[in-house]
């Protein structure tokens, strides 16, 4: 950590410009969202830029509590990473900054806060690769579990913020819902919407997996499915889509960010393993069924009460390996469809009861 000397709390700053550093992951940037809502409550007038991805920007546009969102290139990495910091160093010193947040705690992120010229860098205690020596601020972070979110409710509660998490805002425009509503038009309700990618293997549950749930959904429930995910996501979504008993809609491949957050807004129920389309269903307050093999379901669960999780229960369970040591990963065969459907069931005879209950009050 750079200087030494004493400076005013935290919690007595009053930036004009503020800097808020959290690239990637999707799901980690949806978590992040109550913390822009809590930056804004706290600094109505202040300026608020968005470092990110240039590939997670799509969900960042017209947000109405963001003044810029800056981007770079995913090739943020080996021979290329000295000429993209000294690009994106170029873009922030234009104007530079009094506050810079980095929430990734990565060395690149750290020096993407130098970059921002800001005289105050927050960052968490536990931020790897060195990367606290790049902040003038460290936000202690307790060694034990903890959700996401309320690790970034540290540095929240450190800047003076809001005790309450807000809910999460996104800037779907009237197009994002039409497109969602014309891809679901005519599907009976309740809408199951599934996502069967993750971006390990050790935490994509199998697509036959996903497959007899949805049949299941179909048979009791009547239920319309829809699929969703991103393009490397085709070949599971087709696999579900034929064993569909009923009517289903396959759009992985087919949505923007915002659209995907518009479909995930219509739905009644989103089953999906630990993704970031799972964080996103929750942050539009959709109820979430998730399945959870090799990550820790205290740190990553969706938040919400009103959300569920079913977790693998191999002794190698929420190990966070990317490359599993067993050769046929035993967790996948352990939670099976049969565990899960009580859970996802529960869910949709919820789901039905709200539409029971909501018909009287659109009739009248």
């Amino acid at each position: 950590m750079f200087g030494h000397r004493t400076r005013p709390s935290l919690s007595t700053l009053n930036p004009r410009r503020i800097c808020l550093i959290k690239p990637s992951a999707l799901g980690d940037i949806v978590q992040t969202l109550p913390v822009l809502a809590a930056l804004r409550l706290r600094w109505p007038d202040a300026h608020i830029t968005w470092i990110v991805k240039e590939c997670f920007a799509d969900l960042l546009q017209d947000h109405p509590q963001l003044d810029e969102v800056v981007t770079f290139q995913d090739t943020f990495k080996g021979s290329a990473f000295v000429p993209e910091l000294l690009r994106l160093a170029r873009v922030l010193h234009r104007r530079p900054y009094d506050l810079a947040i980095d929430l990734q705690g990565l060395l690149r992120s750290g020096l993407m806060a130098l970059a921002s010229g800001a005289p105050r860098r927050v960052g968490f205690s536990c931020g790897r690769e060195c990367s606290t020596w790049c902040y003038t601020d460290v936000v202690d972070i307790p060694p034990t579990d903890m959700p996401v979110t309320s690790r970034y409710w540290k540095v929240v509660s450190a800047l003076g913020g809001t005790p309450l998490v807000p809910p999460a805002a996104l800037g779907l425009q009237p197009m994002h819902r039409q497109w969602a509503l014309q891809q679901v038009r005519g599907l009976p309700r309740p809408l199951l919407v599934i996502h069967p990618g993750a971006g390990w293997a050790t935490k994509r549950w199998p697509a036959r997996h996903f497959a007899r749930l949805a049949a299941l959904a179909s048979h009791h429930f009547g239920a319309g499915i829809v699929l969703v995910g991103g393009p490397e996501y085709r070949e599971e979504g087709g696999y579900i889509a034929a064993a569909c008993l009923g009517p289903v809609v396959d759009l992985t491949g087919r949505t923007t960010l915002r659209e995907l957050a518009a479909v995930l807004e219509l739905a009644d129920v989103v089953l999906s393993g630990d993704s970031g389309p799972m964080h996103l269903a929750a942050a539009v307050g959709t109820r979430v069924v998730s399945v959870f093999t090799c990550t820790n379901v205290v740190r990553h669960a969706p938040y919400g009460q009103e959300h569920r999780v079913v977790a693998t229960q191999v002794p190698c369970a929420a190990s966070h390996k990317k490359i599993c040591p067993h050769p046929h990963m035993i967790c996948m065969e352990e939670l099976t469809p049969q565990r899960v459907w009580p859970t996802l069931s529960q869910a949709l005879n919820e789901a039905c009861a709200d539409w029971a209950a909501a018909k009287p009050a659109m009739a009248g």
